[in-house]
């Protein structure tokens, strides 16, 4: 391209086009970027050729007709991959197309401006008129339009409407990749071929509806290759009119959308699955939930867990393991599932750590999942009662209460895919929910027990803190009771004959938030102790242990412990060591308590009292003296007993402190 100057062209286009890089590298052109095409009326004057890259923010055929509105004989040049655009473009009067989609798209439009100014450029001065497409002559123009659909990226296809059954008589290149049928094999035939067992038959319709009304469709069809392959294709048909309005033609466009489709039918199966996952895991979760609300002892909610869980669709068995310390192995407590699997032989070795998944979960504190197969059949190996053929999984969830770990929920399934994120989070909320229970069980099992473990415990260990504020002030301290708050914090009560600033000012230690002194008597001062979750007293709670007593005198501190009957002394008694090791077990024995009636409770209240206590009690009761808004007064009642107001009201404390006395000693 050469001439009396550089020929100038103008490129209209949204953002960097790789095609137009070649064009801006030749000396003989002169490149002007346009963004998208506002100013085009004033950029035409002395234009020689236009190029419209089709995109985002710019609309190569509008350009077009602009163009022509201006200039009808001015040169363009289109670049789009759209599979409407190539035939909008012939339509309007394109001098070249360029499809943007292929490898060589640059030096393919390099060759087409080449075409657009060569007929013109060599001997045209600067003010020469442009060459309209049709000046080429009719045969040019033919050949000119039918290479660019010819090289179109998409199917294109001819159809004639006036013969029987609409064949087709044109197909181009990429209608041949597409199908992987050759012209002489489809010229001829009506499109239905490609159609198949999987093609929708009212996408069908529609397009048969469409052909017989004359009028324009697009539809989305499963097709089918030659070589059975199934594809789906966008199909778009368009009317062609002859000279008399009629449609002679009808021109139709090819789009493989099988990865779009697929990729769409891929996360509407993946929504219906979470659809379907949170379903279930919504009615797990409520039937665990009501089984544990109803469960009246620890057995009761092992069970109960154990059947939920292993009546899910997606589970096997389900068992659950306790600790036996006498042999170190996690013995089986509760089972349900599948499997014939007897409890007697479900047993773990707790120093399994590396094999047995249980056994990590337990150690650890945090849920294991196996899926490995590997790791699988070393499981099934260490365990004679799983059959390797029937171990796709295995989830062992602890069953954790604050520092507790009560045992562990082993889930086994039969495919591993069943363990995903959102089934380890489900078993660990239901894990969560099972300790919970339990620990609630085993708080309240201590109070409804006819008997009792006591243990008799000597510490001069100053890991615990009133030994070593002993140990610092000299002090004697004595247990006065406690309050466990619904924070998991514990207050503590305790009598001392220090003075408050020595043991405010010795009381320094993380576990514990505050400590108060709230009253002075007789040389003793009462102290409250604001203790966090992770201190002694809130540990043993958790394990369903009641401190009964505890008296420091010289730095050693004796404590009287109880627990229920069935409670792991042991497991306790190995908390207290590893904790406070300078500690010593003094005694272990049981202890009977006969279970207390309401009335035999009111029957020993009642013999604390004197007369005078109990009339003055009885009538502010039955008076309304302790309602908020009460029209009697003690003076009133006073009157009534025929004594003074302060004697009364001597009688009345009297009676409420021995039934706050009886109340706390329960």
């Amino acid at each position: 391209m050469t001439g009396t100057r550089p020929s100038r062209v103008l490129v209209i286009t949204a953002g960097t086009a790789d095609p137009v890089d070649g064009l801006e590298a030749d000396a003989d052109l002169a490149v002007t970027l346009m963004p998208c095409g506002d100013e085009l009326g004033s950029g035409l004057a002395d234009t020689d050729c236009v190029v419209a890259v089709h995109g985002e923010g710019v609309d190569a055929v509008d350009v077009l007709k602009r163009v022509r509105g201006f200039d009808p004989d001015l040169p363009v040049v289109v670049v789009a991959d759209d599979l409407t655009v190539a035939s909008d473009a012939v339509a309007a009067g394109v001098s070249e197309f360029v499809p943007a989609g292929s490898p060589d798209a640059a030096d393919r439009l390099y060759g087409r401006v080449s075409a657009a100014l060569a007929p013109s450029s060599p001997a045209r001065p600067d003010e020469a008129e442009g060459m309209p497409i049709e000046a080429l002559g009719a045969e040019e123009e033919l050949r000119l339009k039918e290479r660019a659909i010819d090289e179109a990226p998409v199917g294109i296809t001819i159809v004639d409407a006036d013969q029987p059954d609409e064949p087709m008589i044109y197909i181009n290149d990429a209608f041949e990749r597409l199908t992987g049928y050759a012209k002489e094999r489809a010229v001829g035939l009506n499109c239905r071929f490609l159609q198949g067992e999987g093609s929708d038959p009212e996408a069908v319709d529609e397009l048969r509806a469409a052909v017989d009304a004359g009028e324009s469709a697009s539809v989305e069809l499963l097709n089918y290759r030659q070589n059975d392959e199934p594809f789906w294709n966008r199909v778009d048909i368009a009317p062609v009119h002859d000279a008399d309005g009629e449609v002679s033609h009808f021109v139709g466009f090819q789009t493989d959308i099988t990865e779009r489709v697929e990729a769409e039918m891929q996360l509407e199966r993946e929504r219906t699955d979470l659809q379907h996952l949170l379903r279930r895991i919504d009615g797990l979760l409520r039937n665990v939930t009501e089984e544990l609300v109803e469960a009246q002892s620890r057995s009761n909610v092992e069970a109960a867990v154990c059947q939920q869980v292993a009546a899910a669709e997606t589970y096997d068995f389900a068992w659950i393991g306790v600790p036996d310390r006498a042999i170190d192995s996690l013995v089986a407590t509760a089972a349900a599932g599948e499997w014939d699997v007897s409890k007697a032989d479900l047993e773990i070795d707790l120093t399994a750590v590396d094999v047995m998944p249980a056994a990590s979960a337990y150690q650890t504190g945090e849920p294991r999942v196996v899926t490995d197969p590997s790791t699988l059949s070393a499981v099934a190996s260490a365990s004679p009662w799983v059959d390797a053929a029937d171990l796709g999984g295995i989830a062992a969830i602890p069953l954790v209460y604050g520092e507790t770990t009560y045992g562990v929920l082993s889930v086994c399934t039969i495919e591993a895919a069943t363990l995903n994120d959102y089934e380890r989070t489900v078993l660990g909320a239901i894990g969560r929910a099972a300790a919970t229970a339990i620990n609630a069980l085993e708080r309240g099992r201590l109070i409804a027990s006819d008997s009792v473990t006591r243990i008799e415990i000597s510490s001069r260990d100053r890991g615990l803190f009133f030994v070593d504020l002993s140990v610092l002030t000299g002090a004697s301290l004595t247990y006065n009771g406690a309050v466990y708050r619904d924070d998991g914090s514990v207050l503590l009560f305790f009598e001392s004959d220090a003075t408050a600033e020595a043991i405010i000012e010795a009381a320094d230690y993380p576990h514990i938030v505050s400590v108060e002194a709230l009253s002075e008597y007789d040389g003793e001062t009462l102290f409250e102790f604001v203790v966090t979750d992770d201190s002694l007293p809130g540990a043993l709670a958790e394990r369903g242990v009641r401190i009964d007593a505890i008296s420091v005198d010289d730095g050693v501190a004796s404590l009287d412990l109880e627990l229920p009957t069935e409670g792991d002394v042991r497991a306790i008694i190995e908390l207290l060591k590893e904790r406070y090791p300078e500690t010593e077990i003094l005694s272990q024995r049981r202890v009977e308590q006969p279970p207390s009636t309401r009335r035999a409770f009111v029957g020993e209240i009642k013999t604390r009292l004197t007369e005078r206590q109990l009339t003055a009690l009885r009538k502010a009761h039955v008076s309304g003296f302790y309602e908020w808004n009460r029209s009697v007064t003690g003076d009133t009642l006073a009157e009534s007993m025929d004594i003074g107001r302060a004697t009364y009201h001597q009688h009345l404390r009297a009676a409420e402190r021995k039934l706050v006395d009886a109340f706390f000693e329960q």
